[in-house]
């Protein structure tokens, strides 16, 4: 039996065939167990920067049940020494997540 493969076909195995290293390089997902605070933006740079800034996870803070991400290290301490000043404030009584 002979087998052969169009060119598109073959473009693709080659290309399934490049995409594995990335496949095996891709971080696994955060795990769940502690809530991402807005969405991963920088609650400091609201106050300094004037904008909203995202946040990365190498400055992360955990507080409050809640996982906090910062533009920069300066900003987490920042928060860190005054976290009420930062933390975004409803006008609702339940926590905000």
């Amino acid at each position: 039996m002979k087998t052969s493969l169009s060119r598109r076909d073959a473009v693709g195995v080659v290309a399934l065939a490049a995409a594995c290293p990335w496949a095996t390089a891709i971080p696994p997902p955060v795990p769940q167990g502690i809530p991402l605070a807005i969405k991963g933006y920088d609650p400091v740079s609201y106050f300094t920067d004037g904008k909203p800034t995202r946040g990365f996870p190498e400055f992360e803070y955990e507080g409050d049940g809640l996982r906090y991400r910062f533009a920069r290290a300066e900003h987490r301490e920042l928060f860190k020494a005054e976290p009420v000043r930062y933390v975004p404030q409803l006008e609702t009584s339940a926590p905000w997540r």
